[in-house]
């Protein structure tokens, strides 16, 4: 059964991309570095369809859609082979093409307080998180971030992230574990390599949030903020 949290290797012809996914209940959101992915899939007797859309967050232009597109919508099917699904699609926006896509879980045991979220607080839902570094480093990321009910899930095309938070009246606090699940070294020097605890505080409203934070990359501490949007309500 598709439930779970997973990293992802898609591809558009010969070009590769890669994202984060949280497949529940019929509903799918993830995303990477510059795009939201979010949308529904079935299962029927071991195939699955699915219909994703892919919304840009991150106006850099080096961040290239696979799809030609700041919005597009890619329909899939698939089904699994062990622990894995493997995909195969098209898109509106790229006539002829053929996507393809591997889904691999990532375990996830982060558990959340009971009765996490009070009155005023954190919106559920996927956001896009845009995180720069602090006191002269160089350097920051961008990713997706799904939000629900005091658990943290989310990543871009190198990390992902597992956590948990407590939110009320307009304020929110908690703590993120950020790993790779792609070599990053090259790509960022600064986490790459590194399993790397973020603890964090800030505020929120119902379109997004900010962080404060300070985060352990080996011997370094490292102070950064972020700020989130909200893309799709969960």
């Amino acid at each position: 059964m598709l439930e779970g949290f997973y990293k992802v290797r898609f591809q558009v012809n010969d070009a590769v991309g890669r994202s984060v996914m949280y497949a529940h209940a019929g509903s799918m959101l993830g995303g990477n570095s510059a795009f939201a992915h979010y949308g529904t899939y079935q299962e029927i007797d071991g195939v699955v369809t699915s219909e994703i859309t892919s919304h840009r967050h991150n106006d850099d232009p080096n961040y290239q859609s696979l799809l030609g597109a700041d919005i597009a919508r890619i329909n899939v099917r698939g089904s699994a082979q062990g622990d894995i699904y493997h995909f195969k699609g098209s898109s509106p926006q790229m006539p002829g093409a053929v996507f393809q896509s591997m889904m691999t879980p990532i375990e996830d045991e982060t558990v959340p307080a009971v009765g996490a979220v009070g009155e005023g607080g954190i919106v559920n839902g996927l956001y896009s998180v845009h995180i720069r570094m602090l006191d002269g480093v160089d350097g920051g990321l961008t990713g997706v971030m799904l939000l629900h009910e005091g658990r943290i899930l989310g990543g871009d095309a190198f990390f992902y992230y597992l956590g948990t938070y407590t939110s009320a009246n307009g304020r929110w606090k908690g703590q993120i574990l950020n790993q790779e699940h792609t070599p990053a070294k090259g790509e960022h020097p600064i986490f790459g390599g590194h399993e790397v605890g973020i603890g964090f505080s800030g505020t929120c409203d119902a379109a997004g949030a900010l962080l404060d934070a300070t985060a352990l990359a080996g011997k370094r501490s490292l102070r950064l903020n972020a700020v989130l949007k909200l893309m799709r309500p969960a």
